[in-house]
């Protein structure tokens, strides 16, 4: 009697778990190309994780999307892991291999800059300064991928000026930063502007930064996805500013995983932010 083939498994984990949108997204995608497979959202603890993740393999788990809390913690259990990963601190996918080592990686930075790309085609990172507000995880794959395009400076605030300064020790002197009083005079002359932080999402705080000397010409990005069309976001269109939604680096950041689990790449279209806002 033939063995039937084994259906892949992939997911996501972090914790809570329950708010992500990518298993809407990636479902989506192995029914629109008529893969075989299962996408699946996982609440595990902290406590759990390192005995989870070896578990996952045996499972016939694929692989993995990490998120809040436990992409820095992924980088000390996976085998093997990414020049980029290291870089950025972090890890927000996980191929498990055929020989049963665990591959970190992280592609946030790629999402971000195809999402610019595709929202914002005439954009020229190398044009001039940035403006990043936030030193986070997510500022992190944000401030490697402005350098690796050819942003010549980068400006950076964030609340704690520590968590700052660090980024800047680890990235070079194409950073400076700035204080948070001063967040507002980072703007000026500035290409490329990105929010980084919580502050516009839905429950937290509003982004309260002055905008007054963003330039009309800017390229203004919002990590934020929910709302899709933030305070931030609204304050510069008006100013005359091509605004880019976070959704799309979502999105993109996902694409090269669903490849590696499930063989095809996916198209990320309108039709796919339809499902995804669905």
């Amino acid at each position: 009697m033939n063995e039937l083939p084994k259906i892949p498994l992939a997911g996501v984990i972090g914790s809570p778990i329950a708010h992500s949108r990518s298993p809407l997204l990636h479902e989506y995608w192995l029914r629109r190309y008529g893969l075989p497979g299962y996408y699946i959202p996982m609440d595990i603890a902290h406590t759990d994780l390192a005995e989870a993740i070896r578990l996952l393999p045996k499972m016939g788990f694929v692989g993995v999307n990490v998120t809040i809390p436990h992409k820095e913690t992924m980088l000390t259990l996976a085998d093997l892991v990414t020049d980029r990963a290291a870089l950025i601190g972090a890890a927000n996918t996980l191929i498990f291999r055929q020989d049963g080592k665990i591959h970190a990686d992280n592609t946030d930075g790629y999402g971000f800059m195809e999402n610019l790309r595709q929202r914002a085609p005439y954009w020229e990172p190398s044009a001039g300064p940035a403006a990043v507000i936030g030193a986070g995880g997510a500022a992190r794959a944000v401030v490697a991928s402005l350098i690796e395009a050819g942003v010549p400076e980068i400006r950076l605030s964030n609340r704690t000026r520590a968590r700052a300064d660090a980024l800047r020790s680890d990235f070079g002197n194409k950073v400076t930063v700035f204080e948070w009083v001063q967040a507002a005079n980072m703007m000026e002359d500035a290409v490329t502007v990105v929010n980084t932080t919580a502050l516009g999402m839905a429950g937290k705080p509003e982004f309260r930064v002055p905008l007054d000397a963003l330039s009309p010409h800017a390229v203004v990005n919002d990590l934020v996805y929910n709302p899709l069309q933030t305070g931030f976001l609204r304050r510069a269109a008006e100013i005359g500013c091509t605004t880019v939604d976070g959704l799309g680096m979502l999105l993109h950041q996902a694409a090269p995983a669903f490849e590696r689990w499930f063989g095809v790449r996916p198209e990320i279209d309108d039709e796919t932010r339809r499902v995804v806002l669905s």
